[in-house]
């Protein structure tokens, strides 16, 4: 029975039980291979030395030549070697010791003190490994961590992976009798404004071969204030050597729910009780929320109905390579949902577990995705995950889903992204059941789908696979998913990638049974680009951070807040590329001025040189930009957004001079000494008037002082082939930036830019403790 109370009914002796250690600094690394690196009398005395995450790769050299090609953007791949000297103390010998890894890409073997633990192809799977039995404990007694990432086979993705241990590591350990990897799952149903039922399944194991022991499993439930809501305890036989499930529901009254406005999270503390001691203790965050998804009218959350408004991103973060600080995401995804994003597709991979929490903890929707190929490969990617499709795809699916089901976050799975496989036959009906029920049986509360290529070739909507899918995905061909609906209005359908055009979003937005869209892509990523490219440009974002002309004019059809944004053609009459500045490169002969303007308001008059140039009611379909055309001047053009009337937003671009100076501008004025923490420093040519000259294109060199130290430059440039760990860039369209991090734990961090004939900039963040 469920007690609602925050004191414990058996008193416990006051213990850690369970202790999570950060295992990420003072790694020692060599590139390429080395011939027993796994054994103790290795000697690496002439590695490197580093902290994880590291992503090797990053590091270059770009060439055309390298075996990563188009997919990887042509930078290196290979092999390299980790490994890590520790200690552990006496009283350690008593406990389980297990090391978990987020992430090593790609074909992962790990040892202890020269013992095989074991192997993982996938590089963006999370995984454990028990060090238990292999250890050495004491005072002057050393372990030796050793892991091998082997990235050598090429090309592997169709698009930049990253080498090494590029996510967090962890050493954990844990009592006799402890709670499996993954193994707290939490569920809600029967949600009223009054009463939310919690559902909490604890799967416990014990290393006791042969014996079995009486504990109580209890376990409370901490609100969003912090206050403990309700707990119950349930006395349990754990048998030995085998895994036991548990089953507890309570209930918690008047809930807050999980919601994009207001991510409210609740914790489950679940405590593992032997002899009156607690043996082991997790925290499981989870949110209180309903997401369902209706064949007639598409998507709901908290009984709301709403448009899943999404973007695809891969999993690299521009300059810093495939190991991102978690302050990369946070700044990616603030600049997401000011443009209206409310969804993430990961794209076509596992993220990283920070990754959706911070999802979690700002309100986003995702899309969980899982396999980019199934076992017929890709261009681009002939090594890819088709080589170990077959005989890992089951150990990577279970480990995905127990990892992510409690992420609130997560409303749906998806199991492939155009899968090349044969989906007009049995096999294929098979091989994409087996994925879908296995996710099922571990996660019952979420639907799956998979992002359908060209269904009209593979006759998907014909041949019964579209039935068997809960929810039916397809990238692109917008009319062939809603003629599939229509044929069959019990189908419930989703866009699973999409471009940027007007005509998709209005079949998102004019269709109530179309459940959501994701763009390709929210940022610009790493590789599948062709040479000179390096970067594949294609995100409402560039790399840097820098909003393209379809971010606007996303956020003048997915945004609430009033918003109005100016764009001319760069070249006279209506030549060239959609620019937003007034300035053109040759004023003497820019005689006729092309102008659009996104905006979300009733109506937006426009100004050159205080002067109107009329007022534009919205378009007759409220999505189309407004236009006008007159003879170009020099000066201001200022754009005044109003609402019945009244003046909500506007816009001004200037005219600009001849470059004058570097101006500094930062994301954040302090930051942490935390691996995860960072400052964009971003630098912009103006005039002596501090107006942009989006054509300058000088050399900037970075130089910092202080407490902190430059991680990585990089600019907009998607040819760019310059390294990123460096101090100077060359500016794209007037800007470029510098990334940097704390090197100690308090004091100021300043950075100045320089470039030939211009002013200096200078910029300090404060390092905060």
């Amino acid at each position: 029975m469920a007690v609602a109370f925050a004191i414990s009914i058996i008193a416990v002796q006051a213990q850690q039980a369970r202790t999570i250690t950060p295992f990420d600094t003072n790694w020692k690394f060599s590139k390429g291979d080395a011939n027993n690196a796994e054994q103790v009398s290795f000697s690496d005395a002439q590695w490197r030395t580093l902290d994880v995450p590291h992503d090797w790769s990053i590091e270059g050299p770009y060439d055309r030549g390298n075996p990563t090609g188009r997919g990887g953007g042509y930078l290196p791949a290979g092999i390299g070697w980790y490994r890590k000297i520790f200690t552990l103390e006496e009283a350690d010998a008593k406990k389980l010791v297990f090391i978990e890894f987020d992430g090593v890409m790609a074909n992962s073997e790990v040892w202890i003190n020269g013992y095989h633990l074991g192997k993982r192809p996938n590089g963006y799977i999370s995984f454990q490994y028990e060090l238990t039995g292999h250890l050495n404990f004491g005072k002057g007694k050393t372990n030796i961590l050793a892991v091998k990432a082997d990235n050598s086979i090429q090309p592997s993705s169709r698009w930049y992976t990253g080498s090494g241990i590029y996510r967090h590591v962890r050493l954990i350990t844990t009592g006799n009798i402890h709670v499996i990897y993954g193994g707290s799952y939490v569920t809600t149903s029967d949600i009223t404004p009054g009463k939310a039922t919690v559902h909490i399944q604890t799967t416990v194991t014990s290393e006791l071969t042969g014996k079995q022991q009486n504990a109580t499993i209890q376990t409370s439930i901490t609100a969003p204030d912090g206050k403990t809501v309700a707990s119950t305890e349930t006395p349990q036989k754990i048998a030995g050597d085998a895994n036991t499930a548990i089953a507890q529901q309570l209930n918690v009254t008047n809930p807050v729910l999980w919601d994009l406005d207001a991510p409210q999270l609740y914790k489950v503390v679940t405590k593992i009780i032997v002899d009156k001691k607690v043996v082991d203790e997790i925290t499981t965050p989870f949110g209180i929320r309903t997401a369902v998804f209706e064949a007639a009218t598409g998507f709901w959350l908290n009984g709301k109905n709403l448009k899943i408004k999404g973007v695809c991103l891969h999993h690299d973060g521009g300059a810093v390579g495939a190991a991102v600080p978690l302050s990369v995401w946070k700044r990616r995804f603030q600049l997401l949902k000011e443009a209206g994003v409310n969804g993430i597709r990961t794209s076509h991979a596992e993220e990283s577990p920070e990754f959706l929490t911070l999802c979690d903890q700002m309100g986003l929707l995702v899309m969980d995705e899982t396999f980019d190929t199934w076992e017929v490969k890709k261009s681009s990617a002939e090594n890819g995950y088709n080589l170990n499709f077959k005989n890992w795809w089951e150990k990577d699916t279970r480990d995905i889903v127990m990892r992510d089901r409690n992420h609130p976050s997560v409303v749906i799975y998806s199991v492939g992204n155009e899968i090349h496989d044969n989906l007009n036959d049995s096999s294929g009906f098979h091989k994409y059941k087996m994925q879908q029920d296995l996710i099922h049986s571990l996660d019952p509360t979420r639907p799956v789908t998979m992002a359908l290529f060209r269904p009209a070739i593979s006759h998907a909507y014909e041949n019964g696979l579209a039935e068997m899918m809960d929810v039916v995905g397809q990238n692109y061909r917008e009319n062939e998913l809603i003629a599939a609906h229509e044929a069959k209005p019990e189908r419930k359908v989703i866009g699973t990638e999409n471009t940027h055009v007007l005509s998709q979003w209005l079949a998102l937005r004019d269709k109530p049974y179309m459940s959501g869209q994701f763009l390709w892509t929210g940022f610009d990523y790493l590789g599948e680009a062709d040479w000179p490219k390096v970067v594949n440009g294609q995100g409402l974002y560039d790399r840097t951070g820098t909003p393209r002309a379809v971010a606007f004019q996303r956020e003048s059809w997915w945004s609430d807040k009033p918003m109005v944004y100016v764009m001319r053609r760069e070249q006279n009459a209506g030549a060239g590329d959609w620019i937003s500045d007034w300035t053109p490169t040759d004023i003497d002969t820019y005689d006729e001025a092309r102008i659009q303007v996104f905006s979300n308001c009733d109506e937006v008059e426009l100004f050159l040189n205080d002067k109107s140039q009329g007022v534009k009611p919205r378009t007759s379909d409220n999505a189309s930009p407004r236009t006008w055309s007159f003879p170009y001047e020099k000066g201001t053009l200022k754009a005044v957004a109003r609402n019945s009337g009244k003046v909500v937003a506007e816009q001004e671009l200037k005219t600009a001079g001849k470059p004058a100076k570097v101006v500094l501008s930062v994301d954040k004025r302090a930051i942490e000494n935390n691996w995860d923490d960072v400052a964009y420093i971003t630098a912009t040519i103006t005039d002596e008037n501090g107006i942009p000259c989006l054509t300058a294109d000088n050399k900037i060199t970075f130089n910092i002082t202080g407490a902190g130290v430059i991680a990585a430059v990089d600019n907009g440039d998607l040819s760019s082939a310059e390294p990123f760990i460096a101090k100077e860039r060359w500016a794209y369209k007037g800007r470029c930036i510098a990334i940097i991090k704390a090197n100690a734990n308090s004091g100021k961090i300043t950075v100045t830019a320089t470039a030939d004939g211009l002013k200096d900039g200078t910029a300090t963040v404060e390092v905060k403790q």
